[in-house]
């Protein structure tokens, strides 16, 4: 059977992930990428087509030169509507293209959802190259947030609390991004979560999720994430709710949300499994073959109705941070230990020797430890002594 994966950089996710599992079920695979060099460096063995994967004309047309396809999947945050689209066409399982669009665009979930009745947040849209000046004519909560109407990762998520700060964020955002439309919504106070859901479009099954904990404002990087087994049945319930309404329930989805007060409000929503080697660790945590199910509701299979996953885990992923510019001039090598039952895996995210900006996003991550075992107070004992002992020198 034929996989087409449609990717744009390599990731983990589908070098450690998706292209292992596919392998154990067999199946002949395809990358379909506008970066094949760095897709052929990272597995030689894999075949990768050249393909302007952003274009879901382009991507048609390529399945239909080559091999029939039997499955149209990606990983990715910005193919998920190319690939459903795909899909559909030649008449494979697929998510509707119309949620992969509404979850992927920020602006057209927050109407969406309002429309629907499930949740309604202060937002508006302005458009690329739009002056940002136009907002001091709305009646803006503040604090808000400013984030690309199609971004990830915290990628240029800034807080502003009044309108000077606003509109400077905006202008410096577009300096950076003239092409990106942004979204300006109420900031929603409350503790950060995520939950994942795993669905065939018959079934749904919720597989946890994480506790978020954030750096200091005006930026949202995610520094730490802790497991949380089950969330509250009442906030579990209101966040399903909410992605029915947006028509999200086949193959993976990563739901950010927050709780006040009882109350659960998405933040946002990635139609494909959690990335930063959270699934990695999900995988190895719930004792399941979670790759395999993914790529199985794509093929049409049925996924079964227990997944079998274990209880009794507890896990922890933390994430160095770079806390300048310059160049990484001393770092921890690669690592696994075993350290009072808990199993810790550190990998590094960037080469020493090389030169970054400061980002204040997910790119300023220098390497990532996850771990797991049974006892929450030990993994996070196992991880802080981990990281006070290792070393990270940034040359400016």
């Amino acid at each position: 059977m034929r996989l087409y994966l449609l990717a744009l950089n390599p990731t983990d996710s589908v070098t450690e992930g998706f292209l292992p599992a596919a392998a154990r079920l067999g199946l002949d695979v395809t990358v379909l990428t506008d970066q094949p060099q760095a897709h052929r460096r990272t597995y030689p063995d894999i075949e990768v087509l050249a393909c302007d994967v952003r274009d879901f004309r382009a991507v048609i047309t390529r399945l239909a030169t080559h091999h029939t396809p039997d499955a149209v999947f990606t990983n990715s945050d910005h193919l998920q509507t190319q690939a459903a689209l795909a899909a559909d066409y030649f008449g494979l399982p697929a998510k509707p293209w119309q949620a992969a669009l509404r979850t992927k665009d920020k602006a057209h979930m927050r109407r969406h959802l309002a429309a629907t009745g499930a949740d309604r947040v202060w937002s508006t849209e302005l458009a690329a190259g739009q002056d940002p000046a136009v907002l001091t004519g709305l009646d803006v909560p503040f604090p808000c947030v400013v984030k690309p109407r199609e971004g990830v990762a915290s990628e240029d998520v800034v807080l502003a609390d009044g309108t000077e700060d606003l509109l400077l964020r905006c202008k410096e955002i577009q300096d950076r991004r003239p092409e990106a439309a942004l979204v300006v919504e109420e900031y929603l106070a409350g503790e950060l979560y995520t939950l994942e859901t795993l669905g065939d479009g018959r079934v749904r099954h919720v597989l946890g999720g994480f506790h978020t904990e954030l750096s200091a404002p005006p930026y949202f990087i995610e520094e730490r994430l802790t497991f949380v087994p089950a969330h509250p049945e009442p906030v579990v319930e209101q966040i399903l709710a909410q992605l029915d309404a947006l028509g999200v329930g086949f193959g993976a989805c990563h739901t950010e949300f927050v709780t006040h007060e009882g109350r659960a409000r998405i933040i946002e929503v990635n139609y494909r499994a959690i990335g930063d080697q959270c699934d990695l660790l999900l995988a190895q945590l719930l004792d399941i073959p979670l790759f395999e199910h993914i790529l199985r509701t794509h093929l049409g299979e049925p996924l079964p109705a227990d997944l079998g996953a274990r209880t009794d885990g507890a896990a922890r992923l933390e994430c160095p941070c770079a806390d300048t510019a310059g160049t990484l001039t001393s770092a921890p090598a690669a690592t696994d230990l075993v350290v009072d039952g808990v199993n810790l895996t550190y990998r590094p995210l960037r080469e020493v020797g090389e030169r970054h900006g400061l980002y204040h996003t997910n790119r300023d991550y220098l390497g990532v430890v996850r771990a797991t075992g049974t006892d929450q107070e030990t993994v996070d004992r196992v991880v802080a002594d981990f990281l006070a002992a290792q070393r990270w020198e940034l040359t400016p």
